[in-house]
């Protein structure tokens, strides 16, 4: 009897397990992914920075700080602390809009020892991941009240005849919005992915 019970206690657990266990393969894909992601926008980023005098890299980087990202459009946790308090359904369904928001701009995203052919592809599978996730999330279906198809302007006249300095400027933006939404993005799948791990500590 105590044979049987042991035995049935033992398959409930592996039955309860595997979609953890699954979970928790999608989100180590995922985060790889975006890892690489991040790795690649700061090898162009710093590429392009190289290649820059020293003033022309204070005056942008001034410019930079003033200015905004596209994707700002799209609310996020604004610090750490916000980032710990989200649902993991929040954090991919955020992360999913960072990523759909570089499917268009990625085209223009290569430099140095990097090309555009090694962005978009990786871009669209971790979409195509994160997506994955939010299906299989309880509430995948419910997501935010704004979650309505938001249009966001390929960064305004980067795509437009531009004088040689604000080609400059549009470039610096550019490769700069890309390597922070990365960071974004692995933030919270990161944070996320730890959440499957009831023991872990995910503080940031």
């Amino acid at each position: 009897m105590e044979r049987a019970v042991l035995l049935l206690s033992l398959l409930s657990l592996g039955v309860s397990s595997q979609p953890i266990t699954d979970g928790q393969r999608l989100f180590s894909i995922a985060v790889s992914r975006v890892q690489h992601l991040h790795l690649l926008a700061q090898r162009i980023f710093s590429e392009f920075e190289s290649s820059l005098q020293t003033e022309e890299q204070r005056q942008l980087n001034k410019i930079f700080l003033q200015d905004f990202c596209n994707s700002d459009y799209i609310i996020s946790p604004i610090d750490k602390h916000e980032t710990q308090r989200s649902s993991v359904l929040k954090l991919l369904s955020i992360s999913y809009r960072l990523v759909e928001s570089w499917e268009f701009p990625s085209r223009s995203l290569s430099g140095g020892s990097v090309s555009r052919n090694q962005i978009s592809p990786k871009l669209s599978e971790l979409k195509t991941g994160i997506l994955l996730l939010i299906k299989a999330s309880e509430d995948g279906a419910e997501l935010f009240p704004d979650s309505s198809a938001l249009q966001l302007a390929p960064y305004g006249n980067y795509y437009q005849s531009l004088s040689t300095d604000e080609s400059l400027r549009r470039t610096y933006e550019l490769l700069a919005c890309f390597k922070k939404d990365m960071h974004k993005v692995e933030t919270y799948l990161t944070v996320a992915k730890c959440r499957l791990s009831p023991e872990a500590n995910c503080t940031l």
